[in-house]
């Protein structure tokens, strides 16, 4: 007898949403917004670079509005979706939309995001809709990562140095959180290192405060149980 796996709802009818596809609506969403929270400071300008069935359709499908939409922190039920356009250009956003058909070793469902702060420092974020409006964060400024959004996530960029990853739990510790999932990414030994930490419960601005105080530690910011 073979055990069968378990199976959420969502694998089967995907979130309530706006939009025909909860691949190429809801999950674009997913992505932008995931990309949103890892950027602190106000957005300018973000490019969306599109592959595969996102660069065929991204504007019959409603893609385009999806991504623009979750920029602006638009959750997947919100009506404002279908004119997300207008919201960004009232909130003074600008966006761009390129097609990238030649790349074909990629998941058909993935966009770079190019995110542009008011401080003119780029961000580059590559993500997937995954189907049922679920998605994954692949990438960030290059470095390969795997990012849900599924828990209360901490990203951590620091040093890549003895000791970093250790003072960071002791912080967790010292104020009570579980950590549920812990990845560590880096770019090359002994240069720049992300950490991943997936917790069972909200992590507050004190932990971040905290942890930034460590000199090896760029920045570190929350990403919210979507």
């Amino acid at each position: 007898m073979y055990a069968s796996k378990e199976i959420s709802v969502f694998d089967i009818i995907g979130p309530n949403m706006i939009g025909p596809s909860s691949s190429h609506t809801a999950g674009a969403l997913r992505i932008a917004r995931l990309a949103k929270n890892m950027v602190k400071s106000s957005i300018k300008q973000v490019k969306f670079i599109l592959y595969g069935s996102f660069a065929e359709t991204y504007q019959g499908h409603g893609t385009d509005h999806a991504l623009v939409g979750g920029m602006l922190g638009f959750d997947t039920e919100d009506y404002r979706i279908k004119e997300s356009f207008e919201y960004a250009k009232k909130a003074g956003l600008h966006y761009i939309f390129e097609t990238n058909s030649a790349k074909q070793d990629i998941h058909p469902n993935t966009v770079d995001i190019i995110i542009t702060n008011e401080n003119d420092e780029e961000t580059t974020i590559t993500g997937v809709s995954i189907g049922g409006g679920r998605a994954v964060i692949k990438k960030i400024n290059g470095v390969d990562i795997d990012l849900s959004g599924d828990y209360h996530t901490l990203v951590i960029r620091h040093k890549d140095l003895p000791g970093v990853v250790a003072g960071v739990t002791n912080v967790l510790s010292q104020f009570d959180i579980n950590i549920a999932f812990m990845k560590l990414y880096r770019e090359n030994k002994g240069t720049i290192a992300y950490s991943i930490i997936e917790t069972d419960q909200p992590i507050n601005e004190d932990v971040i405060d905290k942890i930034e105080e460590f000199q090896s530690v760029f920045d570190a910011f929350l990403i919210e149980k979507l």
